[in-house]
């Protein structure tokens, strides 16, 4: 699994996740405390969190800390490219890692693709997804 945070004008690293599925727990140490905390730094007052409301990314033992931090949490129906840039951005970040000369065929090749494309993901293209968002 690959996780990463964006913003107007900026992005962060994608972070790969090994391990298994994301519980709240694994969201809360291994995601919230060493990344998002450190962007809403940041960012300050104009962070708002949202997600692709997937199953994963929704852990059933919730969301519970986070109303500890009186963060804004967009949320959008998860697989809906209408509503959710995210779908956009993931739908982006495939078909780039399909398109490389060697496409991936093993979870780490894929891993490693989606590293290098991301690498090279115009911040255009994330700032038009965000601005889109707003509408």
């Amino acid at each position: 699994m690959v996780w990463a945070q964006t913003s107007l004008d900026s992005q962060t690293d994608l972070y790969e996740l090994h391990g298994g599925n994301l519980t709240a727990v694994r969201y809360r140490e291994d995601i919230f405390y060493p990344y998002v905390r450190l962007y809403d730094g940041a960012i300050g007052v104009y962070f708002i969190i949202m997600d692709d409301n997937s199953a994963s990314d929704r852990p059933r033992l919730g969301y519970e800390f986070l109303n500890d931090y009186s963060y804004e949490i967009i949320d959008r129906p998860a697989q809906s490219q209408d509503l959710n840039p995210i779908e956009h951005l993931q739908y982006n970040l495939g078909k780039k890692a399909a398109a490389l000369n060697t496409p991936p065929k093993l979870l780490n090749e894929l891993e490693q693709a989606l590293l290098h494309v991301w690498s090279l993901l115009p911040i255009s293209l994330l700032n038009n997804l965000i601005e889109r968002m707003e509408n």
